[in-house]
């Protein structure tokens, strides 16, 4: 397949918001089952159903060709797909011919054996999920992680040279208690801390109305014990950020449900399956691999269009609903 089509217009919704990042689910599968993302039984897509590595290069490369200057690998856990690091190499290539960023949420679990592969392919930065420092909440959490071995990855991935933003959901009775001193370590480790609303995302085997904490108070209570700057920072995604005193670290807040973002949402996402959502609380959506195997890839500039077109105003999040906004999980979207 050939990618390379003359550029076409950016890519602006009917809203007027430019998309300038993509974020890829390389697969739905993960080795880990958090209890706010995953059912402990889960069914994944059969390897027929999903991308080739080779299609997922060719799609975000004609984003790129679009206006997209930020792309994030995702999953499930991007790094449990053979031969994910040919991907990543190749994408690296366009840093600097259209694209400005090329990063990844990972449960850390591979980040030792990977961080070498990443950093030689203009990777700078990625985000980690850590939801506890605790080994007896973290295995509860994950449902058989060990904690250790996600702290080993972090180091190792920030000793070759990357920038490791931590992410945390907040969950009520879980680890609401333990974000301080996940904080403190973030200071004394030299990493970043994001804080993340759950999100009614797929049936779980728990309600998530239980786990709900809003970060307004958690933030209130943060405030009463770090000295919290504004921080005018942006990493093109949603959070908002405060400097931790005079530190290295920054601490990020994701708040869809308590401090709506849509106004500024600049992305699309695209699942292992090559549907394209363009937005993680709604079920718009194209299917951009039909199109790529029937069309190649002349097809696709009239799809993005299409998919754009219809981009919504915002989410309908409600963490009380009696049923999660939309039935796919968000393995399957990508995170």
């Amino acid at each position: 397949m050939d990618a390379a089509l003359a550029p076409a217009p950016r890519l602006v919704d009917r809203h007027g918001r430019t998309i300038s990042y993509l974020r890829i689910s390389v697969t739905d599968r993960c080795d880990l089952r958090c209890r706010y993302c995953m059912a402990e039984q889960m069914t994944f897509l059969p390897k027929s159903a999903i991308l080739s590595l080779e299609e997922i290069a060719v799609i975000a490369e004609r984003f790129i060709a679009r206006g997209i200057t930020k792309i994030r690998l995702t999953g499930g856990e991007p790094l449990v797909r053979r031969d994910v690091g040919q991907l990543v190499t190749r994408l690296g290539r366009q840093i600097g011919a259209g694209l400005d960023e090329l990063t990844m949420t990972t449960n850390g679990n591979a980040l030792a054996q990977h961080a070498a592969t990443m950093v030689a392919a203009g990777i700078r930065r990625i985000n980690v999920s850590l939801d506890s420092l605790d080994p007896e909440t973290f295995r509860y959490i994950t449902r058989h992680g060990d904690v250790a071995r996600v702290i080993s990855g972090i180091l190792a991935a920030r000793d070759a040279g990357l920038a490791v933003k931590v992410n945390m959901v907040a969950l009520k009775g879980l680890n609401d208690d333990q974000i301080a001193p996940m904080l403190d370590w973030c200071i004394a480790e030299r990493l970043d801390l994001t804080l993340i609303e759950t999100m009614p995302l797929g049936q779980i085997d728990e309600d998530r109305a239980d786990r709900f904490v809003p970060l307004t108070a958690v933030f209130d209570d943060l405030a009463a014990h770090f000295p919290l700057q504004r921080d005018p920072h942006r990493s093109g995604g949603p959070a908002r950020y405060w400097r931790v005193g005079d530190t290295a670290t920054r601490l990020g807040l994701i708040s869809p449900l308590t401090a709506n973002f849509c106004d500024t949402c600049n992305r699309v996402r695209l699942t292992t399956e090559g549907v394209l959502y363009t937005c993680l609380g709604h079920d718009d959506h194209v299917d951009l691999k039909t199109i790529l195997r029937q069309d190649g890839i002349n097809g696709l500039d009239a799809a993005l269009d299409a998919a754009l077109a219809s981009k919504p105003a915002r989410h309908d999040f409600d963490i009380a609903a009696a049923s999660p906004a939309v039935a796919r999980h968000m393995s399957v979207t990508g995170g």
